[in-house]
């Protein structure tokens, strides 16, 4: 059985990523000035930021539509036997749904949805880790439990700015906001039941930084190899700055590099940052348990 790997845009993977590992991308949308951009295909990160730089209004996002869905799975159906399509976690986008409401539709080819539960290089991990198992033939059934198994290790901690760019966007609660500005404090976020909430409440950036550290090491001691990602959101230096640390700190890590799109940077704001981990599974042979 030939699969094909789709994802949306908010894994923010590389064109390199795509194009060796045969990935194919819905894009979402960012809507600025009442104009509709395809993210990372119609704007790209840094002009993203360079046109909001200091507009009053935010910007809005918009899930792929019906009619995107349905072209590009017709389109694979003709190579393809069956799509795995990850996306999003549901709980801060409709982009699944809408996949699973086409998939029900689709009769050129069967499509198998995946909610990651969470977003950006998190996301990015189980698309990869598909797109390699597809490749070396591996069933849908088989990759849905290697995905499975994914989650018991996956982590995703960051913190923003402006706990307000969350709230007008709908994906935090006002509560959580009005706490966050009252003690000017740094809140620790992660998803939780595929939303984002807070995970502890710090006083400071540093502090903030120093707990996921703390997370980490946590994991680390339980033995098996670890992959990270450090995300950024227009904050290249600070994000460089505590990937020099890390490295020296975890030389056992592989760390990687990411960014928060357009997409996720409008809910988020800029200088939001946070790191994601998970087993390395480069490191590990793959053990399937057939039924």
């Amino acid at each position: 059985m030939k699969i094909a790997i789709v994802t949306d845009s908010t894994s923010y993977l590389t064109e390199k990523q795509y194009e060796q590992n045969s990935i194919y991308k819905l894009p979402l949308s960012v809507i600025i000035d009442n104009t509709a951009y395809l993210e990372e295909i119609e704007i790209g990160n840094e002009e993203f930021f360079e046109k909001i730089a200091g507009m009053e209004t935010l910007p809005t996002s918009s899930q792929p539509t019906t009619g995107q869905i349905i072209t590009l799975f017709n389109e694979l159906s003709k190579e393809y036997d069956a799509i795995i399509s990850i996306h999003l976690s549901s709980g801060i986008s409709g982009t699944y749904a809408n996949v699973v409401s086409v998939a029900n539709m689709m009769e050129t080819i069967t499509v198998y949805p995946f909610d990651s539960e969470l977003s950006c290089a998190a996301q990015g991990y189980y698309v990869l880790e598909a797109a390699r198992l597809a490749k070396n033939g591996y069933t849908v059934e088989e990759i849905f439990q290697v995905l499975s198994n994914m989650r018991k290790t996956m982590k995703a901690y960051f913190l923003v700015d402006d706990l307000n760019h969350l709230v007008r966007g709908g994906r935090l609660s006002n509560g959580s906001a009005m706490i966050g500005s009252l003690l000017k404090i740094k809140p620790i976020l992660y998803f939780e039941n595929k939303q984002i909430v807070v995970f502890e409440k710090i006083r400071t950036t540093k502090k903030a930084l120093k707990r996921i550290e703390q997370l980490l090491t946590e994991d680390l001691v339980k033995g098996y190899p670890i992959v990270a990602t450090i995300i950024q959101c227009n904050a290249k230096e600070q994000a460089a700055n505590w990937e020099k640390e890390l490295r020296q700190e975890y030389p056992t890590v592989r760390f990687e590099t990411s960014y928060f799109g357009p997409v996720i940077g409008t809910h988020l704001g800029e200088g939001a940052l946070g790191m994601t981990w998970v087993e390395d599974q480069t490191k590990i042979e793959t053990v399937l348990t057939k039924q």
